[in-house]
């Protein structure tokens, strides 16, 4: 079934399937072309006719995540009603990716690290990390927090913080806590007392 269901699939989401695993498990500059085409099941020619370059292949593999993540997100945004319950929606998600075994990190931090300035990496890495930057900013301000900049920021430390544990933290799970209770405290502490009563909600 897995096989006729590839069958199926153009050559450009094969060739993105492919990137996709072997990019995450070995490295965008580790994995060349002739392994991603021999895992797609196409030619080496059908990839540069598809993406004209591995650069570009590079760009296509992050753009394709960062649309996921997106609309993952938009997901738990929808599913809760309160700016702080949606905060704390976004970190409980992060909270069981870290308790998983397939989640190793983030594809934009794992990417831009092998990366040069003004790679595709870093270009869409940027756009994604501004994405966040806004969306938790815009939530720190809807949930009534003194300096909603501020707490943007430090809950973007502290998502990055937890792809990286990901990464090479050995207690998974622990890092997994200690990303909620961070959060939580992050929340406590800029939102004033007298706005702080999404808990009861």
């Amino acid at each position: 079934m897995a096989v006729k269901t590839l069958q199926r699939k153009s050559a450009r989401e094969r060739l993105l399937a492919a990137a996709d695993q072997l990019f995450y498990a070995e490295g965008v500059h580790v994995v060349g072309v002739d392994r991603i085409a021999e895992r797609a099941g196409v030619t080496k020619a059908t990839l540069y006719n598809t993406f004209g370059s591995k650069e570009d292949l590079v760009r296509a593999y992050l753009e394709q995540h960062m649309r996921r993540r997106q609309e993952r997100i938009a997901r738990i945004l929808a599913a809760n009603e309160s700016p702080r319950k949606r905060i704390l929606g976004i970190f409980a998600e992060v909270e069981e990716l870290l308790a998983g075994s397939a989640f190793r990190g983030c594809r934009f931090i794992m990417a831009t690290a092998e990366g040069r300035p003004g790679d595709a990496s870093e270009i869409v890495a940027e756009q994604y990390r501004t994405w966040l930057r806004t969306l938790f900013t815009d939530l720190a301000k809807d949930a009534g927090a003194t300096d909603p900049k501020q707490l943007g920021r430090r809950l973007l430390l502290l998502y990055d913080g937890a792809a990286v544990a990901a990464r090479m933290d050995q207690d998974r799970r622990g890092a997994a806590a200690a990303t909620r209770s961070a959060a939580e405290a992050l929340l406590e502490a800029a939102i004033p007392t007298r706005r702080n009563n999404w808990r009861s909600r």
